[in-house]
């Protein structure tokens, strides 16, 4: 209930402004987040799941999280997250045909340190994102990716290795 009121508080202020502020009310919704990060609001967030954001890291407006208590969320340190972008940790076996969406499953999103992610991108549970990887904007990713990568289309694939 609490994840509820906090949207709602998180949603009337400024959505680029009073990071300090936006960090308490995530800190008592009992979400993970660096003493620099920065939150930007007009987004959204689901679930009673664990969510961390590491030092450093920027979500743009309209991130969308959907939490699970099963499947935490990580944000590694200096990673930017583009306006609009969503993480999506469940799921669901595929059913029998009277009903397709069988048992629901959840699995962790894994965000390493200094990635890229871009614009109305969308990660599902079970993914790692690399070090220093780029996701492009309208990816949709279904697997995880190496280092220094950069992943796009529908579902992501590779399309070039960035190097160190």
């Amino acid at each position: 209930m609490i994840r509820h009121l906090l949207n709602f508080l998180l949603w009337v202020l400024p959505p680029t402004r009073l990071f300090a502020l936006r960090r308490a009310l995530l800190r008592l919704g009992g979400i993970e987040v660096a003493a620099d990060a920065c939150v930007c609001g007009r987004g959204w967030l689901y679930g009673r799941g664990t969510l961390s954001i590491g030092p450093g890291s920027w979500l743009s407006p309209g991130v969308v999280i959907h939490t699970h208590v099963e499947a935490p969320i990580v944000i590694g340190a200096r990673c930017d997250v583009g306006p609009g972008a969503e993480f999506v940790t469940g799921s669901h076996v595929i059913g029998r045909p009277h009903r397709r969406a069988g048992a629901g499953t959840a699995q962790a999103i894994i965000i390493e340190p200094g990635c890229w992610i871009g614009a109305r991108a969308l990660l599902l549970g079970g993914v790692t994102i690399g070090t220093g990887s780029i996701v492009a904007a309208g990816a949709v990713v279904t697997r995880s990716c190496a280092a220094n990568s950069l992943i796009a289309g529908v579902p992501a694939t590779l399309r070039r290795d960035l190097g160190e």
